[in-house]
């Protein structure tokens, strides 16, 4: 890394100035975070201006013309590795920014706030109604910001940028199109083998037991708990502060142990990421991950492959059982794993097995996209969730609870990031079989608790990347092949295929 070793004053004066800005976008986070976790319900409004006020002046750092300026000159230069790297990373940070109004983002940084408060609300109470409003004008924001960011671009693509750069509607449906076929072929063939039973999961288990087993299970995994935190929260998430402080939410259910197991797994994915990124590179863009792609691969890595696996049940089921001795009294581990591998369709996406719930996420992306070139208006947005929910899971939620608001995503204002999940889970198959080539016996690791090959591998490949490749490059450099949804069927028809006696 050059500056380090021949200091360039310009790149110098880069980090120095992107130091306000890392410091401005901690300050958000640590706000935002709180305000989904702790926050009194009195005090959203004005958190939310706080918040806001923040993001403008984070963006009118990012917009200043000096530091364009300043970013000009070093372009000028002969650059090579991470300094070429580095710079062209704040450049389209710079180049996103200079295009938004600073109007426009304060505006929609309060907004969004606001209404993930409300849609909480909502969602507790069962009431579209009342955030159906709220719902329009995120929408009306999301089509500001489109028409700011790429006038000549479908809207769509621009927003589905923010997460997957490069990708666009077009790619993600030709991911999605050999993927909606197998899967809903998979899940017939499955269902026509008739049901199967999850009763030893569905049961009282206390949340504080919950919490014990699911921190043993995240920390062997390698999230490190000196630099990060569980919460518990409506909807879970991940924010990371810096690589050194790295907040992960679940949620409990007290009838149900799938809900905060795989919810606590998942996130912690999302944790290592952030807690592995390259330390040189901390507080600036290169140190920040490449896409919520790469980012939702980590997660349904170690959420899926391994949290659902035989292998890892065969270490971890004698240490649950130990934890809750009544309720698994008399159950094995091969019987504890195919109960947490039943597919059956459900209302829920997040609670959702590994063969459905690339159908939760298609529908979502179907709907978005109709919301946002207004050919479905927001009102109309139950009936046609319920519409698209029987026709790809066979299910019709009984309330919005359980259909259009589950989740937080618009709310928050995050349109065009329902497909990271199933691009993420298409990489992070990819990304195993990778790993199982290079490693071995990793199947024999996994039984004997052994987690740490498997965080340095990733570690090495994409968290230690940081933004160094696009997500193509890291794609090709990891796994020696571009994104392909082939790898992910191949897994889940010889995985449940098995498991069904198909």
């Amino acid at each position: 890394m050059s500056e380090h070793t021949h200091p360039n004053p310009a790149l110098h004066a880069l980090r120095e100035r992107w130091s306000v800005i890392a410091d401005l976008q901690q300050s958000v986070s640590l706000l935002t975070w709180d305000a989904r976790t702790y926050l009194g319900s009195a005090g959203h409004q004005r958190r939310a201006r706080g918040i806001a006020t923040l993001t403008r002046l984070r963006h009118e750092h990012l917009a200043d013309g000096e530091l364009g300026d300043l970013l000009a000159d070093l372009e000028g230069t002969d650059l090579v590795g991470d300094d070429a790297a580095l710079v062209r990373e704040c450049r389209r940070e710079v180049h996103r920014a200079q295009r938004l109004p600073g109007a426009l983002v304060a505006r929609a940084a309060q907004q969004f706030a606001l209404a993930e408060h409300r849609w909480a609300r909502a969602r507790s109470d069962d009431d579209f109604a009342s955030f159906a409003p709220v719902l329009r004008e995120n929408f009306v924001i999301a089509r500001e910001f489109a028409q700011a960011l790429a006038p000549d671009t479908h809207a769509y693509d621009a927003l589905h940028d923010q997460y997957e750069r490069d990708s666009t509607a077009v790619d993600v449906e030709r991911l999605f199109a050999p993927v909606r076929t197998e899967l809903r072929d998979l899940s017939s063939e499955i269902a026509a083998r008739g049901p199967r039973d999850d009763s030893v999961l569905r049961q009282r288990f206390d949340r504080a037991l919950q919490a014990r087993f699911a921190t043993e299970v995240i920390e062997a995994f390698g999230f490190d708990p000196a630099r990060g935190r569980l919460d518990a929260t409506t909807h879970p998430f991940a924010t990371g502060i810096t690589r050194d402080d790295v907040r992960i939410t679940t949620r409990y259910a007290d009838d149900d142990l799938r809900v905060a197991l795989f919810s606590t797994m998942h996130e912690a994915g999302h944790g290592i990421y952030e807690q592995y990124l390259p330390e040189a590179y901390a507080g600036t863009p290169l140190g920040g991950t490449v896409s919520l792609g790469v980012h939702e691969s980590q997660s349904r890595l170690f959420e899926n492959l391994i949290g659902r696996s035989l292998p890892f049940w065969e270490w971890a089921f004698d240490r649950l059982r130990a934890v809750f001795p009544h309720q698994l009294a008399g159950v094995d581990g091969p019987t504890f794993h195919r109960a947490i591998n039943i597919v059956t369709p459900s209302f829920i996406r997040v609670e959702a097995d590994e063969v459905t719930y690339h159908l939760h996420v298609m529908l979502r992306f179907e709907l978005e996209q109709a919301l946002l070139d207004g050919s479905l208006d927001v009102d109309d947005l139950p009936g046609a969730w319920n519409e698209r929910s029987l026709a790809y899971l066979d299910v019709a939620p009984p309330d919005d609870r359980r259909g259009c608001l589950q989740d937080v995503h618009w709310a928050a204002g995050l349109i065009g990031y329902f497909p990271t999940y199933t691009i993420g889970t298409l990489l992070s198959v990819q990304l195993w079989e990778a790993l199982r080539r290079d490693l071995g016996d990793v199947d024999g690791a996994i039984r004997r608790g052994e987690f740490s090959g498997i965080r340095t591998w990733l570690t090495e490949r994409v968290h230690e990347q940081g933004r160094r490749a696009t997500p193509h490059e890291l794609t090709l450099a990891a796994t020696g092949a571009p994104l392909s949804a082939a790898p992910f069927l191949r897994y889940v028809r010889e995985k449940y295929g098995a498991l069904y006696e198909l």
